[in-house]
């Protein structure tokens, strides 16, 4: 059985570690901060339209939330690649 609570705790700290590794490539500025930013705010763009299509399409929350989970672990390995 789904237990929305626990999967949406999950990716809340879950996506604290990417807003944390976030802030610190920000932080230290240059090009790949302005990358980062630019990424940041279309892979938001591209997950909400991802999520809303999901769900118009019949589409459950569990389906979102672990979609979303997704992408927030191909960013965290993403942001610690050496």
């Amino acid at each position: 059985m789904f237990n929305p609570f626990l999967s949406i705790m999950m990716l809340a700290f879950e996506a604290q570690k990417v807003i944390e590794l976030r802030l610190v490539r920000i932080a230290w500025g240059g090009v790949e901060a302005q990358a980062e930013m630019q990424s940041m705010v279309s892979e938001k763009i591209n997950a909400a339209m991802e999520a809303t299509g999901t769900l118009m399409m019949g589409g459950s929350h569990e389906t979102v939330i672990n979609r979303y989970r997704e992408h927030v672990a191909a960013n965290t390995k993403r942001l610690t690649a050496a």
